[in-house]
């Protein structure tokens, strides 16, 4: 059998945390902000996980299972 390999573009897009989570960046944050509201801003701020039914296709692109 070959090795697994990791789909390098998901490894440079996601980090799996010490609690088995899988967190991700935030859409909308690159440009064009200012008609957007500070509220908004500040929320896309904090950290996003990978939702519960993208976790298992997440992990095989990472080489986890």
């Amino acid at each position: 059998m070959p090795k697994m390999k990791t789909v390098r573009g998901a490894a440079k897009r996601f980090k799996v945390k010490k609690s088995g989570k899988i967190k991700r960046g935030s859409a909308f944050r690159s440009h064009i902000l200012t008609k957007m509201s500070k509220k908004r801003q500040r929320n896309l701020r904090n950290p996003h996980y990978v939702a519960d039914v993208d976790v298992a296709r997440v992990k095989s692109m990472l080489g986890m299972k």
